[in-house]
């Protein structure tokens, strides 16, 4: 629209009916009544719209991505600490980072791929004298319900790098690609998912939530933005 407004184009407009007017298309009382119409669907048509209000969710959402002074970092871990009635506490480095430990739901609906189990001390050497490549064997099944973790990390490690870890405890040997670390928040009865780029931090998240899982929780699940091999 280039910042031109409708009641700048108006004086054009009035100019083309007149002409229109006086060339006998229309008599001057259809004209101002189509004029009027004409008009209202016009300025309706190319009114600029409002600039929506940042939702809740959105609010929540900036205020995580704003960075903490070590002064509020100290705070925040204290307050943290003060509602934990485990031994899971948060601590501060003294080059500013803080380590703590985060929870992680496993929500898979597909089967994953771990390692065959190894019967007794087989050799790993060719058979018959003969060299060949080995044979990549995997098994697949199902992560029970309700499967959780909790993870030690540092305030500087990434979502990528949780994915892994978790993977690595599990012993999965699926493409952490196929992955991804969700976090759900519970507001006004509505349960609320986002999933979480590469290089968020967690532990981050979790401070400023506090330790409350119904307030936020973190979720890994499957990765549905394409297939992966």
């Amino acid at each position: 629209m280039s910042g031109v407004s409708c009641a700048d184009q108006t004086p054009s407009f009035e100019k083309t009916w007149g002409s229109s007017t006086s060339s006998g298309y229309c008599s001057e009382e259809d004209s101002d009544s189509e004029l009027e119409q004409y008009f209202t669907a016009r300025t309706s048509f190319f009114r600029k719209p409002q600039k929506q209000k940042l939702s809740e969710k959105d609010e929540v959402t900036e205020s995580k991505k704003q960075e903490l002074s070590h002064s509020e970092i100290q705070q925040k871990i204290k307050e943290y600490n003060a509602q934990i009635n485990s031994n899971l506490f948060m601590s501060v480095n003294k080059d500013g980072t803080y380590n703590g430990f985060i929870k992680v739901h496993l929500k898979l609906v597909r089967p994953v791929s771990v390692p065959p189990p190894r019967k007794g001390a087989t050799s790993q050497g060719p058979a018959n004298g003969k060299k060949g490549g080995a044979v990549k064997r995997r098994t697949s099944f199902y992560l029970p319900k309700d499967t959780a973790k909790h993870l030690h990390i540092s305030s500087r490690t990434r979502a990528q790098e949780v994915i892994q870890a978790l993977l690595k405890k599990f012993t999965v040997i699926d493409n952490p690609a196929k992955f991804a670390l969700f976090e759900r928040t519970e507001r006004h009865d509505q349960v609320y998912l986002r999933k979480l780029s590469d290089d968020e931090c967690p532990l981050f998240l979790r401070l400023c939530a506090g330790p409350n899982e119904k307030v936020l929780s973190l979720v890994l699940k499957e990765n549905e933005t394409g297939e992966v091999n």
